[in-house]
């Protein structure tokens, strides 16, 4: 007898996220990446102190070294939001996904997801999938395979 496969709906969203990877539909372009890149680095330096977890010290520093790091990634790459441009895009795209899966595991990782551990998890998907999801060349540049 022939069976169905049987679907389990809370990994709908996961198995979204991959098939989309896979199938190559890259839809965020460098400068829209560019532009996320700063608005997480302000979102992520200012959401200690407006969701009130400023006081909580693992997420406090988390959520800062995080906005760092993107925002020191972000000066330093050859793209079009970057001012120093030494680092490749290929670079910052796959630290953005290393740092996006860091993010969103921290709550459970430092210890403080009891108290706070949505706006780590949102933010670190939002910016693992900007890694995942943006072009790498510039619509103005020859295409050069590496």
């Amino acid at each position: 007898m022939f069976r169905l496969p049987t679907y389990d709906f809370k990994y709908s969203s996961v198995l979204i996220f991959v098939s989309l990877y896979h199938l190559n539909m890259k839809f965020i372009n460098r400068k829209t990446h560019a532009v996320l890149d700063y608005v997480s680095v302000l979102i992520l330096g200012t959401a200690p102190f407006l969701f009130n977890f400023a006081n909580i010290t693992p997420a406090l520093y988390t959520a800062l070294s995080m906005a760092i790091l993107i925002l020191l990634m972000s000066l330093f790459t050859d793209y079009e939001g970057g001012v120093l441009r030494f680092l490749h895009i290929s670079f910052h795209l796959t630290v953005d996904v290393i740092l996006g899966l860091v993010l969103a595991v921290s709550p459970w990782l430092f210890n403080f997801n009891e108290v706070v551990y949505l706006p780590h998890l949102i933010m670190g998907i939002l910016i693992a999938g900007a890694g995942l999801f943006t072009v790498k060349r510039s619509p103005r540049q020859p295409y050069m395979p590496l």
